[in-house]
C-alpha cells in the first residue's frame, strides 16, 4: 500500500493594510468583513532575468468569524498585520460574465508592532 503525500493549504503574510476594512452581507445572510493587504514581493534571484516590475502584491483577506471580523473591522488603514489562513479560489457572476478571484480565508490576524 503506498502512503498519500499530505497536502497543505497554510498562507502566512505579512504587510500593509489598503484602505478600510469593508463589512459585507452576502446574499446567503453570512456576514464577512474584507480588507486588502499589500505585501512586498522579494527581488529577483541574481542572475534571474525579473518577469515584472512590480514589486508589491495585493491580496484580498476574508474573516467570516465573529471574532474576527471585531479584530478585522479595527483594523486603520496603513497598519501593518501579520496573518494567517487559506488560499481560496473565488467567485462570482456579473453582467459581464463569471469573473474569479484569489482571497485568504483568515485563520487569525494580528497588528505588528513598528519597527523603531
Amino acid at each position: 500500500m503506498t502512503q498519500q503525500p499530505s497536502h497543505q493549504n497554510l498562507v502566512s503574510l505579512t504587510g500593509r493594510v489598503s484602505g478600510p476594512p469593508e463589512q459585507r452581507t452576502l446574499p446567503s445572510g453570512d456576514e464577512i468583513v474584507t480588507f486588502r493587504l499589500v505585501v512586498r514581493r522579494d527581488p529577483p534571484r541574481a542572475g534571474a532575468r525579473a518577469r515584472s516590475r512590480q514589486t508589491v502584491d495585493t491580496i484580498e483577506c476574508v474573516a467570516w468569524t465573529s471574532r474576527l471580523r471585531r479584530t478585522v473591522s479595527r483594523l486603520e488603514d496603513g497598519a501593518t498585520v501579520a496573518v494567517t489562513g487559506c488560499l481560496r479560489r473565488r467567485f462570482s457572476r456579473a453582467a459581464g460574465g463569471g469573473q474569479s478571484w484569489y482571497a485568504v480565508e483568515l485563520a487569525s490576524c494580528s497588528a505588528v508592532a513598528a519597527a523603531q
